[in-house]
């Protein structure tokens, strides 16, 4: 069964991604865009995590970069069933208490609707701002995921004692409303894929192009089998940029567009390599012209998925 899922726009604003007409909007349209997500069955709604940008990657990756934890807040409460997804976040900036502290709130507030999607990061000027090594940044997550999975679960006062972090006798409420909050890994590195095998819920590739997936796909699982691990993984995939219909503007030419039913065909290919959720993209020139998207999305082309 795959389902379908989506990266918000607005809140991170990359040359790589956004829209020119993302620059001017904000909260009303964010506020939108996640209702209409609800409306029309979308899995999950993703928000991204930089802390700050140095002016060398400036003008690649703009400054704007919304708190994941404080913008999947705000789209909580006027949201009912959509999952908000972290995508991702990089914990190893932060004590795992301080992001159990912040996710486990998320959670309860949205009635267990969060999943923690977690990754190195990159931007070295981040970690060096806030006292983190920049080139144990691996070795930290993997430590802050296995301190995470203490600190979310079902104990008040969870213990863990590792290299880096410690804690115990230190309680926390509210607890998250879900028994085990699922963790998906990030990045599609061989380390990022082995943590990804190894420690998560789930795997969020970060652009393995279709052609490269399945051998991904089957590392990931091997590597899950070889060291015992068992239980499902919900892998993942990004898709190219989409556009339902006939476009009468250059969607570019990467972009997967036409009728819905050439979409699908197209896009059933994920879920014969074994990927359980696709997260997709679509071009668009206006906040109404990417809801309109959306809706037809989900009308014409989801229901053929699978």
């Amino acid at each position: 069964m795959v389902v379908y899922g989506m990266q918000l726009p607005v809140q991170s604003q990359s040359t790589i991604y956004a829209e020119p007409w993302e620059a001017a909007a904000g909260p009303a349209d964010l506020a939108e865009i996640a209702r209409a997500a609800d409306r029309a069955g979308f899995d999950y709604l993703a928000s991204c995590d930089h802390v700050a940008i140095p002016r060398r990657l400036a003008d690649a990756m703009s400054t704007v970069w919304y708190d994941p934890v404080a913008t999947l807040s705000f789209l909580a409460a006027i949201t009912e069933r959509v999952r908000l997804l972290s995508h991702v976040a990089v914990v190893g900036l932060r004590h795992p208490l301080l992001t159990a502290k912040q996710y486990a709130t998320l959670d309860h507030l949205s009635a267990g609707r969060l999943v923690l999607g977690v990754g190195a990061g990159h931007v070295r000027e981040e970690f060096e701002a806030l006292g983190v090594d920049f080139e144990r940044r691996g070795p930290v997550l993997d430590e802050a995921i296995d301190a995470l999975r203490a600190a979310l679960g079902p104990e008040e006062f969870p213990s863990f004692a590792g290299e880096r972090f410690a804690f115990e006798g230190l309680g926390q409420k509210p607890r998250p409303a879900q028994a085990r909050v699922p963790i998906w890994v990030g990045g599609s590195s061989p380390a990022a894929v082995r943590r990804a095998a190894l420690k998560g819920d789930g795997w969020l590739p970060q652009g393995d192009p279709r052609d490269r997936l399945p051998a991904q796909i089957a590392k990931l699982k091997a590597l899950r089998e070889e060291a015992g691990v068992s239980g499902p993984v919900e892998i993942g995939a990004i898709t190219e940029p989409l556009y339902v219909g006939d476009a009468s503007w250059d969607v570019g030419r990467r972009t997967l567009a036409g009728k819905p039913d050439a979409l699908a065909e197209s896009l059933r290919a994920y879920g014969a390599m074994g990927v359980d959720q696709i997260q997709v993209r679509f071009r668009s020139r206006s906040r109404s012209e990417l809801i309109d998207q959306m809706t037809a999305f989900a009308a014409d082309v989801a229901p053929h998925l699978n």
